[in-house]
């Protein structure tokens, strides 16, 4: 059994509690996920089984989020699990002053992730350290935003945001919500999220944990296809006998550089049928297609 599944993670549950959940279902040992979803968190949560957990490094990073950013809170994680540290009632604030700022959240931007985040600085987790009332600094990383829509507004003491976010590996939410809240000068912190896109895997097709259940007692239940989230790599076809070669493990020859060295290339034989991931990698004075994840 190899294969992905489009899981839609409910609120109150760690990934990691996905992945256990799953595991269980499907009475496989390798499981794995894409994308770390924090548990206040739902959305979708890519699942490889079996060999397919092989591929999880090269799922596509981009991906889409719907956030709700509520004004004139902050709290210690930067979203509503967190504690509050300050309230400053934000009825003044208005949609054309956050509007305005926007743009300054787009592209590729420096970012400070939350203290409270799955990141290690000197082997450590940032939320272990925060736990442990360590004090640490957090390094700054260059994150890429690709889009940000407002979907709603919604005025009051303590105003809401609602937008609509595209974005690559490695964005913090909260601290986008963190930092817009101290752009306007009222603090703001992260209401709600929900992953809408990742890895090639959309909310409208996905799966809860109880439609999973149901599918799996169906005797005609299937993964998704272990090469469904990596149709944006470029593909090589092989002929049957250089296939062959290639599953075996073998290093094939190749004419010239068609594709940067060490990228992955979604290999395919001459029907179509999924192979693995291969690369270019030079040996000595000739470059030769290797084998990186086989998997037919």
């Amino acid at each position: 059994m190899q294969g992905f599944v489009n899981l839609n993670k409910p609120a109150g549950l760690t990934s990691h509690d996905c992945v256990a959940r799953v595991r269980r279902l499907l009475r496989q040992k390798r499981v794995g996920h894409g994308g770390t979803l924090d548990p206040a968190a739902t959305g979708v949560l890519p699942i490889a089984v079996g060999r397919a957990t092989r591929l999880i490094q090269f799922l596509p990073g981009d991906k889409a989020y719907r956030a709700v950013v509520r004004f004139g809170v902050q709290t210690t994680t930067d979203d509503l699990e967190g504690e509050v540290i300050a309230t400053h009632p934000a009825d003044s604030l208005s949609l054309e002053q956050i509007e305005a700022l926007l743009p300054q959240f787009l592209g590729d931007i420096e970012q400070i992730p939350p203290k409270y985040s799955a990141i290690q600085v000197d082997g450590k987790r940032l939320y272990d350290l925060a736990r442990a009332g360590e004090a640490v600094e957090v390094p700054v990383r260059t994150v890429t935003v690709h889009r940000i829509e407002i979907l709603g507004w919604y005025p009051g003491a303590f105003p809401e945001l609602e937008v609509a976010i595209a974005c690559g590996s490695g964005t913090y939410i909260r601290a986008i919500a963190r930092d817009l809240g101290a752009a306007v000068g009222t603090g703001a912190t992260l209401a709600k999220l929900i992953r809408t896109e990742s890895s090639g895997f959309s909310l409208d097709d996905s799966l809860t944990l109880e439609d999973l259940e149901a599918q799996i007692s169906d005797p005609t239940f299937q993964l998704l296809p272990p090469e469904q989230p990596l149709q944006s790599l470029p593909t090589v076809t092989l002929e049957p006998d250089a296939a062959k070669r290639w599953c075996q493990g073998q290093k094939l020859a190749a004419d010239e550089a068609s594709f940067p060295l060490e990228a992955p290339l979604r290999m395919v034989n001459e029907v179509g049928k999924f192979l693995g991931v291969g690369r270019l990698q030079q040996r000595e004075d000739q470059i030769v297609l290797a084998p990186w994840v086989v998997l037919a």
